[in-house]
């Protein structure tokens, strides 16, 4: 997918990139696998604030994605090719042969009148969904299993994939986007190809009115705050942290400081970390 860049005409259009969306076949959803999406600005159900930096954004309804793929050896026809506000890759929607309708992430080369499947025994090209034991190594998936039946949370992302590496009893090792090599059981699911709209990671914003569309608030420094706002703000002028390290706002060591837990259940499954 191509980038389309501006000529400098104001100073926010300067450097702006944007998407082309010839891949798009479709401006208008499919309105029953459409959600209302409620605004929370980053608080939890106390109303507190738990992620910063989040608020206002374009209106927007949340498409049912089909992470599963657990409508077994039925056929599947791509009608379309879609936008999804909630997302950075591409979404088709299919219509099987019993006449259901879903959507599901779209890989690259899939296109508009070509048919997909899910089951055991589906043959390996972009779109099918199989049990990771039924895969070729060396293939690349996408919309992985990591328990099976839960449906695909690992390499959702644009432009993402996951190789497989090996398989060794109850297992399959997989390298993930990040480098980590992670083993998963090999009854889970996974989505054969790349995800679309690759290009997404080389664009530029421009101006910041591109990230409020998205609901993100301005993010500022620590030392330009007052005392009372973060640890590291105060002083005369531009002053040093003045402490062993930089802090969170909440006096927590960040930047280099390690938070995962020791005994987090995954971490017998990780062969290798994405960090050195």
């Amino acid at each position: 997918m191509a980038i389309k860049q501006f000529k400098p005409t104001s100073a926010g259009v300067r450097g702006m990139s944007k998407l082309m969306t010839a891949d798009i076949t479709t401006q208008e959803s499919f309105k029953p696998l459409l959600r209302r999406l409620k605004k929370h600005s980053g608080r939890n159900n106390y109303g507190r604030i738990t992620v910063r930096h989040r608020g206002g954004g374009h209106k927007k309804h949340y498409r049912l994605i089909d992470f599963r793929r657990n409508k077994r050896e039925i056929p599947a026809t791509v009608l379309t090719i879609e936008y999804d506000p909630n997302r950075n890759c591409r979404i088709c929607l299919l219509s099987y042969a019993d006449g259901e309708k879903r959507y599901i992430l779209k890989p690259e080369g899939l296109q508009v009148g070509d048919t997909v499947i899910a089951g055991p025994f589906s043959e390996i090209k972009p779109g099918n969904a199989l049990p990771l034991k039924n895969i070729p190594l060396g293939s690349v998936v996408h919309n992985v299993e990591l328990v099976p039946g839960l449906g695909g949370q690992l390499v959702r992302s644009a432009g993402n994939s996951a190789q497989l590496i090996a398989k060794e009893g109850d297992f399959a090792t997989l390298r993930l986007p990040s480098s980590e090599m992670r083993m998963v059981p090999i009854n889970c699911y996974a989505t054969i190809g790349v995800l679309s709209n690759a290009d997404y990671k080389n664009l530029k914003f421009g101006k910041a009115g591109r990230r409020r569309y998205l609901g993100i608030r301005p993010t500022v420094r620590g030392s330009v705050m007052n005392p009372v706002d973060h640890p590291h703000g105060g002083g005369e002028g531009r002053a040093p942290i003045g402490r062993s390290g930089p802090v969170t706002p909440w006096g927590k060591k960040t930047l280099g400081y390690k938070t995962r837990k020791r005994r987090k259940a995954s971490n017998r499954l990780i062969v290798r970390r994405r960090t050195k």
